[in-house]
């Protein structure tokens, strides 16, 4: 039956124009090459992988790029790309409504919705998100005029921005033990941190993950607190091209308060009112003084330490743009990127042909590539023995500045590892946590620096 005047009809609709939304769009349109599939993004650029490369079985690298959707469009002519954010969604009657008015009828969905950032004080003009390309070049802009600013988390954003800025203090709170929590233990995290004091910015090293290029989009001017605007996952490598620089000269200042959260923000007239002291940047062997310089924001964390800086970096995480798609439906949403953009289109295109599908083997492992400190970071498996209890061993090896791998073993079989630098191992123990050959026989020569492990193993 034709779909009524103003309303389009399509077999499937994919809702986000990142990387999930666009592999998910790209796999159905060659699965059902006579269909017309439906990309919603409220962005005008959608993103687009290039240069891939299957680096072993689980473990990938690629190219990122900022794509016009008529790109898109030209390479998959069944691909229609409507430029427009969700206003609602009806999943009895399948059908979504769009900001601009109009309305779609789909047999089938996958949404794609991407997150915006989780700050910890919304609507503060001090608070700042990075999330997208948008968000990463107001907080350029804003870096550009700042002595100090705080940082608040422990993820993947804050990891990289406190080593890529330049001349401003930095002031990291965290709220676990040791940096970078989630991918690695406190060994891996006292590995990285020499590079926090390191007086000379090193040349970076190519990673191909993800790199973001803009490509016909004008430069938009945007408030600090312009956390509501979507946008598509940045990933690692979100901070080249962008000056993160300061109005200092020195290379990296940054202190790192642990377990603590942020308690309150206080603007300086607020400040000023209540008569409490804020502290200097800590130096080395001495003890903190007070600040006498006036600062337009503080920050009180939990620990009852006060510092003044030019603006705040909320990097705790994002939460799904799920808004548009809750009221009055009960749903599972697909919130990861190429592997599960993917395997979204593989299942909705055996559901229509009547076939049942197997679970794909990039769900066998957990595997993860990305960069951190100017060093290459691969995380396998239960890296950081996630559910083993207490019933597994550790086994180290660590060259400073150079190397650290870490093995997570139980009764002699590999269930994990986190390798850090250009170790080349990447691939042997995938498959040595994959196929859970016992490993007891080689003993600490399984690390042996002076062993070629792959040679064991090919």
């Amino acid at each position: 039956m034709a779909a009524a005047p103003g309303v389009a009809r399509s077999r499937f609709v994919v809702v986000g124009g990142g990387i999930a939304g666009v592999t998910c769009a790209e796999k159905l349109a060659m699965e059902f090459p006579s269909e017309d599939i439906f990309l919603m993004t409220a962005s005008p650029v959608i993103k687009a992988i290039t240069n891939f490369k299957q680096v072993s079985k689980t473990l990938e690298e690629f190219d990122v790029e900022e794509q016009p959707s008529s790109l898109l469009e030209k390479r998959y002519p069944n691909i229609k790309v409507i430029q427009s954010g969700v206003k609602q969604l009806k999943s009895d009657d399948h059908k979504i409504f769009t900001e601009d008015g109009k309305e779609y009828i789909y047999e089938k969905l996958c949404l794609c919705a991407g997150a915006k950032p989780k700050l910890i004080f919304e609507g503060n003009p001090y608070v700042l998100g990075i999330r997208d390309t948008d968000s990463a070049q107001a907080f350029q802009k804003n870096l550009a005029q700042a002595e100090r600013i705080v940082v608040v988390g422990n993820g993947g954003i804050a990891l990289e921005l406190v080593y890529e800025i330049q001349g401003c203090e930095v002031i990291w709170a965290i709220k676990d033990k040791a940096i970078g929590n989630t991918f690695f233990d406190a060994g891996a995290a006292e590995f990285l941190i020499p590079k926090l004091t390191a007086e000379k910015q090193e040349t970076p090293i190519e990673c191909k993950r993800t790199k973001y290029t803009m490509e016909g989009s004008e430069e938009k001017e945007r408030s600090l607190a312009a956390s509501d605007k979507l946008g598509s996952a940045l990933g690692p490598d979100w901070h080249e091209g962008l000056h993160l620089k300061g109005t200092k000269e020195f290379c990296h200042k940054v202190h790192i308060e642990i377990l603590c959260e942020v308690k309150k923000i206080h603007l300086q007239q607020e400040f000023i009112q209540l008569q409490r002291t804020s502290l200097t940047f800590p130096k080395e062997e001495k003890n903190v003084e007070p600040d006498e310089v006036l600062w337009p924001v503080y920050v009180e964390l939990t620990n009852g330490k006060i510092y003044g800086c030019n603006f705040i970096v909320s990097a705790t995480g994002v939460v799904p743009n799920v808004k548009p798609f809750l009221d009055g439906n009960n749903m599972r949403l697909w919130t990861q990127a190429r592997q599960m953009g993917w395997y979204a289109a593989k299942c909705m295109a055996a559901d229509t042909f009547g076939e049942s599908i197997d679970m794909d083997f990039s769900f066998e492992l957990f595997a993860h590539v990305t960069k951190f400190f100017n060093y290459k970071v691969v995380v396998l498996g239960k890296y950081n023995a996630q559910g083993l209890g207490l019933d597994h061993e550790l086994m180290l090896r660590c060259t400073k500045g150079q190397e650290y791998v870490k093995v997570v073993m139980q009764n002699g079989r590999m269930m994990g590892a986190v390798l850090i630098g250009e170790t080349d191992l990447e691939e042997t123990f995938e498959n040595l946590i994959l196929n859970q050959m016992d490993l007891s026989a080689y003993g600490e020569d399984l690390l042996n620096p002076d062993i070629d492990i792959e040679d064991y193993f090919d």
